[in-house]
């Protein structure tokens, strides 16, 4: 588990394909100590969960599977890409930002960038798919920064960066058409699967909830 408060930047040393189609990647995280990590641990590379196969003095190595590179980003680095790098929690963490597991439920895309004072407003296409579990003043992960949604109009949602922000993630490197890992409020995942009660146990359960469902079963009231 992480908080989705990046620790520091890194960048991509080398990209390496193996026999199935999956990818060894090389990082180089010399701002990163990693003086506390083991082979085996994980550590959060762009919202993605990585395990560490290897550990140098300047950084980690990790594999990433055919599975991951489908349904990330990953796949779209180039050595020398910036990336936000967090270490997995600990029992004395602080949870500055929201729980946040790892697991991309989607690929967002960048479709407003505009600055607003001394912070940014940006605003960003979701999956369609994901829509539902996003939440004016909810949490999400973008890229692996903890992120207050602002506003949301259908599938796309705004966002406010302040400039620590700015500074401290891969987001200046943003603009229009920028692809970026998602994964919506883990509390929002699990409260879907408990409104279906005994319907979870059916497939495709998760396509009937709708606003006649919640209405049945008493989420809605009329006025």
């Amino acid at each position: 588990m992480f908080t989705g408060i990046i620790e520091t930047t890194g960048t991509l040393a080398s990209m390496t394909p193996g026999a199935e189609g999956d990818y060894r990647l090389v990082l180089d995280t010399s701002e990163l100590d990693l003086s506390d990590v083991q082979v085996g641990d994980s550590i959060a590379v762009n919202g993605v969960c990585l395990t560490a196969t290897e550990i140098g003095a300047d950084g980690f190595n990790a594999d990433v599977s055919v599975e991951t590179l489908e349904n990330t980003t990953l796949g779209d680095l180039r050595p020398g890409a910036t990336l936000n790098l967090e270490k997995a929690l600990t029992p004395a963490s602080r949870l500055g930002g929201h729980l946040v597991s790892g697991h991309v439920d989607g690929v967002g895309e960048v479709a407003e960038i505009r600055a607003e004072a001394r912070s940014w407003h940006i605003e960003v296409k979701a999956p369609d798919e994901l829509a539902r579990y996003i939440a004016r003043k909810g949490s999400i992960t973008a890229d692996g920064i903890s992120l207050t949604v602002n506003e949301v109009t259908g599938a796309r949602f705004a966002l406010n960066i302040v400039p620590h922000t700015w500074n401290v993630t891969n987001m200046a490197n943003w603009q229009p058409g920028t692809r970026m890992n998602l994964e919506v409020d883990i509390i929002a995942r699990y409260l879907e699967r408990l409104l279906l009660g005994d319907k979870a146990a059916q497939p495709h359960a998760g396509e009937s909830i709708s606003m006649a469902f919640l209405a049945e079963h008493g989420f809605l009231k009329d006025g």
